[in-house]
């Protein structure tokens, strides 16, 4: 199989139901989306699959997901199918959740890092909000856009955030925090979760 065609030459390219140019904001926003996969799966060849059993599933089907999400973004036709689901988002939020439970708690903003799969996870999170802030430029252009792709990469970024704490906490390395921060986060706000 070749995987060239040539076709995009001319600074154009194919999606689903046209052709764009390349610097389309349609084709930056699941550009971006592709590139968080990247460090997704980047992050899953960094874990311990014994230690990141649980997490390693999740990141798997969180790379399907970004791949519909991606899809979705190109898709212009006028049969269009929406490929994300709300499920995709009430389940991040579950996770969300539960990773904020089992690290420590937070009272000051952190520096990304701590152990490698940990910064390649803040790396997704960082290009997913970029991701998110070319979803709502297209969606000012196009407001046929599913809906279900700017919330779920909100909550994808909410998730990386708390994902990467845990992988510090479970590997026995502390969150560092920006020491020139005010205390941000209210304590005992797992109390007021009850």
């Amino acid at each position: 199989m070749r995987i060239y065609t040539r076709t995009g030459d001319q600074g154009k390219t194919s999606i689903i139901g046209g052709r764009v140019d390349k610097d389309d904001t349609r084709v930056e926003a699941y550009g971006t989306v592709d590139e968080v996969n990247c460090f997704v799966g980047q992050a899953i060849t960094e874990l311990d699959p014994v230690l990141f059993k649980d997490v390693l599933e999740d990141l798997e089907k969180i790379q399907h997901e970004l791949f519909d999400c991606g899809g979705d973004l190109a898709n212009v036709s006028k049969k269009r199918e929406v490929k994300l689901q709300i499920e995709s988002i009430q389940y991040l939020e579950q996770k969300i959740d539960e990773y904020m439970k089992e690290a420590p708690e937070l009272e000051r903003f952190i520096l990304p890092g701590g152990t490698k799969p940990s910064a390649s996870i803040h790396i997704a999170r960082t290009i997913t909000r970029r991701a998110e802030r070319l979803v709502v430029k297209l969606l000012k252009a196009d407001p046929t856009i599913p809906e279900m792709t700017l919330k779920f990469l909100n909550r994808l970024s909410d998730y990386f955030f708390a994902l990467a704490r845990v992988i510090n906490y479970r590997l026995n390395v502390k969150d560092v925090e920006y020491v020139r921060s005010a205390k941000v986060f209210r304590e005992g706000s797992r109390k007021d979760e009850k």
